[in-house]
C-alpha cells in the first residue's frame, strides 16, 4: 500500500473544505458566549470561595490550584475568542470582554490578539509563523546552553509563556506590551497602549490587594493557579503543532500555502478538560476557519473530514485525564531541535549530541 505523504499539495481546495461546513456553525451568539463567561467566572469565585474557607486544610490548595489554574486557562481560551472575533460579531464587546478576561490573567489583550492573528496567518511558516516556531539549524547552533535548557529540557519549556510575551521566541524580537515593536504596525500602537495600560492596572491591583490578605496568601489564590495556567497554555499550544506519532512537514517559500500550513496542525482529545477548556482540542478547523465559534467546532470537524480525508489525523482518545499526551510531549522537545535552512519542505531534526546519543 501507498504510504501517506502528508506534505503533499492537498487534492482539495479550502472552499471545500468551507462548504462542507452547515452554515449555521458560522453563526455567533453573543449570549451563548457570554453564559460561558458567566460560568467560568462562577466557577472561579467559588473556588476562591470555598479555599479562604478551608485554607486551614492541608488538602484544599493542592486540589485548589489545579482547578483554579485549569478555569485560569478557559478564560483564556473565552479571550482568545474575543481575539478572532468568533466570541461575537460585535468588535466593541469583543474588546471589552477579551480585556477583563485577558487582563484578569496578565495577558496584554491586543498584543497577544494581534501576534495570534500573525500565527494564524502563517501557520506552519518557518520563518513567518509566531507560536513555537522551528528554529534553523543556524539559529539553533547560535543559542547558548542556557538558552537550549530552558527550550528544550522538561519542564522548562511549559514555563515559557511570560518570558514570550515580553521578548518573544528566539530569533525573534520585540514585545508584546511595547507599541512600537515590530510586532504590530503604525495604527496598531494605539491598541498596545490600552491593552500594557490595562496589564498594568491588574498588576497594581495585585499589589494593594497583597497589602490587604498579605502575599502569601496571594501567592496560594493567585500566583500558583496563574503558573498552572501557564503551563496549561505552554503544554497545549505546543502539542497543537508538535508532538505527533508521525513527523509532520514545515513550509518555506512558494511551497507554503495557507491550507498547506492549517493542515500540519493537530486535534487533541483532553478526556474531561474538553469542555472545561471549550474543546480548544478541536484545532485543525479552528486554525483553518478561526471565526467558527468554540462551541460548533466539533460539528464544523465532523463535516469536514470527509473532505481532509488523511490529511485529518484522528486525536487519540483520552481517559479522564489526559496522561498520554505527556508522552508525545517529553519525545517531541527531546527530539525537535532544529529545521534545515535550506528547503520549501522540512521537518525537525535532532541533535544527538544535546541529548548525549551517537548518530548510529
Amino acid at each position: 500500500m501507498e504510504q501517506f505523504d502528508p506534505s503533499a499539495p492537498p487534492p482539495f481546495k479550502i472552499a471545500d473544505i468551507r462548504a462542507a461546513i452547515p452554515a449555521h456553525c458560522w453563526v455567533k451568539n453573543p449570549w451563548r458566549s457570554l453564559s460561558y463567561v458567566l460560568r467560568d467566572i462562577l466557577v472561579i469565585s467559588s473556588l476562591v470561595a470555598i479555599a479562604v474557607f478551608f485554607h486551614n486544610s492541608s488538602w484544599v490548595w493542592p486540589v485548589y490550584w489545579a482547578a483554579q489554574g485549569t478555569m485560569f486557562w478557559a478564560i483564556f481560551v473565552l479571550g482568545h475568542d474575543c481575539g478572532h472575533g468568533s466570541f461575537s460579531d460585535s468588535t466593541n464587546l469583543n474588546s471589552i470582554v477579551g480585556h477583563i478576561l485577558h487582563s484578569l490573567i496578565l495577558v496584554p489583550y491586543h498584543g497577544w490578539r494581534i501576534s495570534h492573528r500573525t500565527h494564524h496567518q502563517n501557520h506552519g511558516h518557518v520563518e513567518n509563523d509566531e507560536s513555537w516556531v522551528p528554529l534553523t539549524e543556524k539559529n539553533y547552533k547560535t543559542l547558548d546552553a542556557p538558552t537550549k535548557l530552558l527550550r528544550f529540557k522538561v519542564p522548562f519549556p511549559l514555563f515559557a509563556y511570560p518570558l514570550y510575551l515580553w521578548t518573544r521566541s528566539p530569533g525573534k524580537s520585540g514585545s508584546h506590551f511595547n507599541p512600537y515593536s515590530e510586532l504590530f504596525a503604525p495604527n496598531e500602537r494605539r491598541y498596545i497602549a490600552t491593552s500594557t495600560l490595562c496589564w498594568t492596572l491588574m498588576v497594581v491591583n495585585l499589589i494593594y490587594l497583597s497589602t490587604i490578605i498579605g502575599p502569601s496568601l496571594l501567592f496560594k489564590l493567585y500566583g500558583v493557579p496563574y503558573f498552572v495556567f501557564v503551563m496549561w497554555l505552554d503544554f497545549v499550544t505546543y502539542l497543537h503543532h508538535h508532538g505527533h506519532e508521525d513527523k509532520l512537514p514545515w513550509y518555506r517559500g512558494k511551497e507554503w500555502s495557507y491550507l498547506r500550513g492549517g493542515l500540519t496542525t493537530v486535534d487533541r482529545d483532553y478526556g474531561m478538560f474538553n469542555n472545561i477548556h471549550h474543546d480548544i482540542g478541536t484545532h485543525v478547523i479552528h486554525h483553518l476557519f478561526p471565526q467558527i465559534p468554540h462551541y460548533h467546532l466539533i460539528e464544523a470537524t465532523m463535516a469536514a473530514k470527509p473532505v481532509l480525508g488523511k490529511y485529518y489525523r484522528e486525536p487519540k482518545r483520552s481517559g479522564p485525564i489526559p496522561v498520554h499526551l505527556i508522552d508525545n510531549l517529553v519525545k517531541s522537545i527531546k527530539q525537535d531541535h532544529y529545521v534545515s535552512d535550506v528547503g520549501g519542505v522540512v521537518y525537525y531534526q535532532t541533535d544527538y549530541q544535546m541529548i548525549g546519543k551517537k548518530v548510529e
